[in-house]
């Protein structure tokens, strides 16, 4: 394993189920669920990182070391965006 991502081998990768001629990755979130972060760092457009079990999420109007109660709202292969809730 590196970092929090898992990497698979080439056998592993032809196991795995495919859309197209893309891989599919299942997500470990999923919408509309509440999860508590731990916001990490901020991107250029000041949207606040966080992962929870190695899945980016984004979450607009936040700061390094806040640490938050959030709800998915959408996702995309690559990230997920979420927002705060109290």
């Amino acid at each position: 394993m590196v970092g929090t991502q898992e990497l698979f081998s080439f056998k592993e990768a032809k196991e795995m189920p495919r859309t197209g001629e893309r891989y599919v990755r299942k997500r470990p979130i999923e919408i509309g669920n509440d999860y508590e972060v731990n916001i990490t760092e901020t991107t250029p457009n000041r949207a606040g990182m966080a992962r929870i079990k190695g899945f980016l999420v984004l979450i607009d109007n936040t700061k390094p070391r806040d640490h938050l109660k959030v709800m998915k709202t959408k996702t995309d292969c690559l990230s997920a965006e979420a927002e705060i809730i109290n």
